[in-house]
């Protein structure tokens, strides 16, 4: 049984054909106009497609979303009917793996269209190539920027719970233009069961074709600005982005998986100490990073960070090539304060680091 303002109330189809950024925007600013609730997406096996243009600005505030969560102090949850089944192809199977070939999904040929595991909200909207780390990026979801302390906070809380968002790889550029979810002018954020990630597989074994390094600045989720109030994060999942997850200050998670990604989590300042119990990392050219210079409007900063465990697989003699792993922890402006520990199942591997002696890395 349903609860919560239904989407297909508004409109929403959920049959991967029908555009429906109409239908769920109206929901959102239904729900916002009465001061909150809960949006409920109701499972579909196509997905909720949204094809529209994102929107650049909402009242002269910066936005580029094509979902808005319209500024203001309502406390608005997204939920889906199941939680995420994580994990798509990170790494590009050969034809005669064991565990079957990588292929691009669908193909042209295949009788019947993509059947997604999760409640998915999937764009196939062409985003402008953005090459500017400091410019905002395009995303799926987003608030609009706002003057609320440094983070420019719009709203004040929004929660996605049970959630796919996905985003397009371009065959013919191998890699995504558009990010997937902007909750930077957020004061708090809550994300649970969620996964944030390509709507294509990473490459194809036939044609040869695998992830490429972006030129655009994207990134799978992120969380508020600096000066926010307080971010969770539970069983969060990322792949496929240039930036996996961009976090700042007052960030408590407790499960994150980040694969294929060039960066996997990011901080640009975390004055207030941020902590995460256990990250999975598969196939990231770096596991942790902090900003060099300014990122998205974030301003880089001190970077206390409590890591408990990494769990990683380094990538090496697999495809794609740009998720090999380089660095396990790239910090080259000594910013970060903390520790954390590491362990790599397939034996006693170097999880090489650049940061200093403030920032302490065991083996596990």
């Amino acid at each position: 049984m349903s609860y919560g303002i239904n989407v297909f109330d508004f409109g929403a189809k959920g049959d991967g054909t029908t555009d429906d950024t109409a239908a769920i925007q109206a929901a959102i600013d239904y729900t916002a106009k009465r001061g909150g609730g809960k949006i409920y997406f109701p499972y579909t096996p196509r997905g909720y497609r949204i094809a529209s243009p994102a929107i650049e600005e909402v009242n002269g505030k910066p936005t580029r979303a094509q979902l808005v969560i319209p500024a203001g102090t309502a406390n608005i949850q997204l939920e889906g009917e199941m939680p995420c089944r994580f994990l798509y192809a990170y790494q590009v199977r050969p034809v005669d793996s064991p565990y079957g070939t990588t292929r691009f999904m669908p193909q042209p040929s295949d009788p019947e269209p993509r059947i997604f595991s999760s409640t998915t909200i999937f764009s196939d909207w062409d985003a402008p190539e953005e090459h500017d780390p400091k410019a905002r990026p395009y995303s799926i979801l987003s608030a609009p920027e706002g003057t609320s302390c440094r983070g420019k906070f719009s709203c004040s809380q929004v929660t996605v719970t049970n959630l796919e968002f996905l985003v397009p790889m371009r065959r013919d550029k191998m890699y995504p233009t558009q990010s997937a979810v902007n909750l930077q002018n957020v004061s708090r954020v809550h994300v649970i069961d969620s996964q944030f990630a390509l709507l294509e597989s990473v490459g194809d074994s036939v044609l040869g074709a695998e992830l490429q390094e972006n030129p655009c600045h994207t990134v799978g989720l992120m969380m508020s600005g600096d000066q926010n109030d307080h971010n969770v994060i539970r069983s969060v999942a990322v792949q496929g982005f240039k930036y996996g997850l961009v976090i700042g200050e007052h960030v408590i998670a407790d499960y994150v998986y980040v694969h294929n990604c060039e960066e996997g989590i990011v901080l640009h300042d975390a004055s207030h100490i941020s902590m995460i119990q256990h990250i999975v990392a598969q196939h990231n050219r770096c596991i942790i990073t902090t900003t060099r210079g300014e990122l998205f409007g974030h301003r880089p900063g001190p970077c206390n960070l409590s890591v408990g465990t990494v769990n990683y697989e380094p990538g090496h003699g697999h495809r794609p090539e740009i998720s090999r792993l380089v660095w396990g922890v790239y910090d080259p402006e000594k910013r970060l304060r903390g520790s954390m520990k590491w362990h790599q199942p397939g034996g006693d591997l170097v999880f090489p680091t650049l940061c200093s002696e403030n920032f302490i890395v065991e083996k596990y």
